[in-house]
């Protein structure tokens, strides 16, 4: 990663580095990013919609981490709306 990769960036590539390890506020703000909004969630979840996009994102807190499979979902709606 150089110097003048965005905070953004740098979030998205250590998303693909280590799917494993992807921090609960740093997918929440990647999700974001992508147009992504808030929809709403109970105690350590949160969901978030995309106008005409059918999938929600829907991320739990584990210890400040989000589950493996949650990571994978990102990074396809990463790999979908990465250019918009």
């Amino acid at each position: 990663m150089t110097d003048t990769m965005t905070k953004r960036d740098k979030r998205i590539a250590a998303l693909r580095q280590n799917p494993k390890a992807v921090r609960f506020e740093n997918a929440c703000r990647i999700a974001e990013s992508l147009g992504f909004e808030w929809q709403g969630g109970r105690g350590s979840h949160r969901t978030y919609g995309r106008y005409n996009e059918p999938t929600l994102l829907n991320f739990q807190d584990r210890n400040g981490y989000i589950k493996p499979y949650q990571a994978r979902q990102l990074i396809e709606m990463v790999d979908k709306y990465e250019c918009d």
